[in-house]
């Protein structure tokens, strides 16, 4: 089974949430998987140390100045 493109993201990477329960969230990308489905899961940690789980098509990565 081929994987899926995963649209740049990577463990490590800052981004936001823009779509989902989270929307508007944002941290680093931490434990990307891809289900049986095929598709994306990360968990994303945010500055206060609070965790959350959301789909990779939710998310968009933080240009790096």
């Amino acid at each position: 089974m081929e994987t899926p493109k995963q649209n740049g993201i990577k463990n490590n990477d800052q981004c936001i949430v823009i779509g989902g329960t989270h929307k508007g969230k944002s941290g680093i990308i931490q434990d990307l998987k891809t289900s049986k489905t095929g598709h994306i899961t990360i968990t994303v940690l945010q500055e206060n140390g609070v965790r959350f789980k959301t789909l990779g098509k939710n998310v968009e990565v933080k240009a790096t100045e």
